[in-house]
């Protein structure tokens, strides 16, 4: 299965065969009912004449059709192809989802993107099928869902989490996509208190290596800004409109997120960073497929099937880290991010667990001197300079970063080289296919296989993973 747009014929198979790998990628709308589902729906296979097939569930919405009651197609993880692309739909898609059309419009993602609005809006229509309002429309449709059915969040409070102007909206609109009320959608839920975390569980493709992923982010937690229990992986957050906490457990492939917001309206973009972090919306079955073809890989494929490529909810943050951590180990680089964060992070009002603080900001690291970092006075210049330009605007890391432009840009600034920069966009700006030939770990990785571990051999070697050369990197790591 590649990251291609499939047939109308290969969706009817998927449809036939009722493959979970598919769900994401597609909806099926069946014209005599009215209804459209996801590819797994355990419902009667319709009939090849009376279904269409759509790339979004917007563009099933718009042609007049509800979400199935019975597979919740709106539940499904998110299509692995607009995190793998780096052009500009994919780039938009993942902005929209993040709920930056909720926040400022139209013409704020368009401006993100560096085109017109009538161009972003005919770019998502050839592509898609629906243009940024209904795709934006259709994210608040199926987090509302998400919220009313796994949380206790009073109704009207779900509103506005969700990224709806007003209740009245939000009334017509789960009434439209859903044909049913708010309230019925709820059943027999009690509201909790306004105010209070809530808990959200996340779609993931399997398999799904949890122990893996909690392990690395572990390795590298800062105190104070993330911590790991055994069980349970916290990490605060920097929002639009406020601070979070986050808190993460897993049962196999079975996600669950509880929230902790100033504000509840930042719930939307909330869990869409935490699907980030977590890699959930990848294919695993693809990669598999393709990095285990390979002889020098397969062994370790095998025995780390569902292996993620985690990602990061703050571009800003993992710059600075990354900075930090050259030339030291990972403990020390989470030493000195600790010194950091308790010299200036920003304190959370309310701290959970042992996290206390958000990371700082680019502009408060940007007002600091070469001296307040235990560092070489250049590299502590380098990280001020790389954190003025990313608090001026002019250095945007982010999921919606255009890669090659954010890469370049990190590579001429002084004190940043192809490690740090390859580093940032394949966590923070979810880049699905970046080698780091000259990491210390990838070379002895590679040397323990019986393979030249030079950065130019190794590089050579890499070329036959693409696209997927992420997960063959965290592969590598992960036989350490």
């Amino acid at each position: 299965m590649a990251l291609v747009l499939l047939d109308d014929d290969q969706c009817y198979r998927a449809i036939q065969s009722r493959d979970a790998r598919f769900d994401g990628w597609f909806v099926t709308a069946v014209r005599t009912t009215g209804i459209y589902c996801r590819p797994s729906c355990p419902a009667i296979t319709p009939k090849r004449p009376n279904v269409e097939f759509f790339r979004a569930a917007a563009t099933a919405q718009a042609h007049g059709y509800r979400a199935c009651k019975r597979c919740r197609p709106d539940a499904s993880p998110g299509s692995p192809e607009w995190n793998a692309r780096a052009d500009v739909v994919g780039r938009a898609m993942r902005l929209i989802a993040d709920g930056l059309v909720d926040r400022e419009g139209v013409g704020g993602l368009a401006g993100r993107l560096g085109y017109s609005e009538r161009q972003v809006h005919r770019l998502l229509v050839a592509e898609v099928g629906s243009g940024p309002l209904a795709l934006a429309r259709a994210q608040r449709a199926q987090t509302a869902r998400i919220l009313i059915e796994t949380t206790t969040l009073p109704i009207t409070d779900v509103a506005f989490a969700a990224g709806f102007q007003s209740v009245r909206q939000f009334n017509d609109t789960v009434r439209e996509v859903y044909a049913a009320t708010p309230s019925q959608l709820r059943t027999a839920k009690s509201p909790s208190p306004t105010g209070g975390p809530l808990t959200v569980r996340l779609a993931c493709r399997e398999p799904f290596d949890g122990d893996a992923l909690f392990g690395f982010l572990a390795a590298r937690a800062v105190p104070g800004v993330e911590a790991f229990d055994g069980t349970t992986y916290r990490r605060s957050l920097r929002l639009s409109r406020g601070l979070g906490v986050v808190s993460i457990t897993t049962a196999g492939a079975a996600v669950s997120c509880s929230l902790t917001l100033d504000d509840v309206a930042d719930a939307q973009a909330a869990v869409q960073r935490t699907r980030r972090l977590l890699d959930l919306d990848c294919d695993p079955a693809s990669i598999h497929d393709h990095l285990a073809a390979d002889p020098l890989l397969a062994p370790l494929v095998a025995k780390r099937p569902g292996l993620r490529a985690p990602g990061h909810p703050d571009g800003t943050e993992l710059l600075v880290r990354a900075v930090l951590g050259q030339q030291v180990s990972v403990a020390g680089a989470r030493t000195l991010a600790a010194r950091l964060v308790a010299g200036h992070g920003q304190p959370l009002a309310e701290p959970v667990g042992p996290i206390t603080h958000a990371f700082p900001s680019a502009a408060t690291i940007a007002g600091l001197s070469p001296d307040d970092f235990a560092m070489p006075r250049a590299r502590g210049a380098a990280l001020i300079d790389a954190c003025a330009r990313v608090a001026a605007g002019t250095l945007v890391l982010d999921a919606g970063s255009d890669r090659a432009d954010a890469v370049a840009s990190l590579q001429s600034l002084k004190g940043i080289g192809p490690w740090t920069a390859g580093y940032v966009a394949m966590r923070a700006l979810g880049d699905p296919d970046v080698f780091l030939p000259t990491d210390l770990g990838v070379r002895h990785a590679l040397a323990a296989l019986g393979a030249d571990a030079s950065p130019k051999a190794a590089a050579a070697l890499a070329g036959a993973w693409q696209p997927w050369r992420s997960y063959a990197l965290h592969h590598l790591w992960a036989s350490l």
